[in-house]
């Protein structure tokens, strides 16, 4: 029944804002670890780009938790490292499962936090052995330094190197949000990665439509401010991407 009421959003809206004319963006919501969902969801927007006029400016922006929860974090790390989408300009955002993942690898003690985020299935992912089912401080520790050996150097390369934002047109793109009041270029990049209810609440003109993930739904959210496009793809099943051309925006899912 989901799969029959998501189906009705394949429509094309219109937004007060618009992306750059000749150009097409494709804004994916939350991975989560769901490497399957990524490959199938890679093949809708190649074939739904290969429709595109020729010279088309074509986007992929990943908005952020590619890792916890699901079991295939270091699939889908791969992939994204690897080239799914010839031709495209990509833009890979910093979730805050990534922000959390990146601060277990540097202060163990927060993997007593991380684990009850999804962080045991990312270790899992990895191949780590030692995974630390208790909180103690030595089985964290353990964890990291076996998850240091075999995770891949390009792999932290990646993780280091996320962006916090990106702007498109009318368009503004955070994992989590932005907050009321603040200016686009000052937003903090704690709040773009964790930001929730304060953004979610707020009915006001946040200076661009933003175009966010964390926050799952069964469908994608749409409000005249902000487009919510985190489908909950490690437990429903469903990954989505927003499209964005000129005014008009629709949804792809996989």
């Amino acid at each position: 029944m989901f799969k029959q009421a998501f189906s009705r959003l394949q429509a094309v809206f219109q937004s007060p804002a618009a992306v750059p004319e000749g150009t097409r963006v494709y804004a994916v919501g939350d991975i989560h670890g769901r490497a399957d969902l990524l490959d199938r969801l890679h093949d809708m927007i190649r074939a739904d780009a290969a429709q595109a006029p020729e010279g088309t400016r074509l986007v992929v922006v990943y908005l952020g938790d590619y890792v916890d929860r699901g079991m295939d974090s270091k699939g889908v790390i791969d992939r994204l490292l690897g080239t799914p989408l010839p031709g495209f300009e990509v833009v890979s955002l910093k979730g805050n499962h990534e922000d959390a993942f990146l601060k277990f690898m540097s202060e163990p003690a927060f993997g007593r936090e991380w684990k009850y985020y999804g962080g045991l299935e990312t270790l899992m992912s990895y191949g780590v052995r030692a995974l630390p089912l208790k909180d103690e401080p030595e089985a964290f520790i353990a964890a990291r330094d076996e998850l240091a050996e075999l995770m891949p150097e390009a792999h932290r390369t990646f993780l280091d190197t996320l962006r916090v934002s990106h702007e498109e047109g009318g368009y503004f793109f955070a994992h989590a949000g932005v907050a009321p009041g603040v200016p686009l270029g000052e937003q903090a990049p704690e709040d773009l990665m964790w930001i929730r209810d304060e953004f979610l609440q707020a009915d006001g003109d946040f200076g661009k439509v933003v175009v966010h993930g964390h926050t799952p739904e069964e469908e994608p959210v749409v409000r005249r401010n902000r487009i919510g496009v985190d489908t909950g793809a490690y437990i429903t099943g469903t990954l989505t991407a927003l499209v964005l051309d000129g005014q008009d925006y629709r949804f792809l899912s996989a």
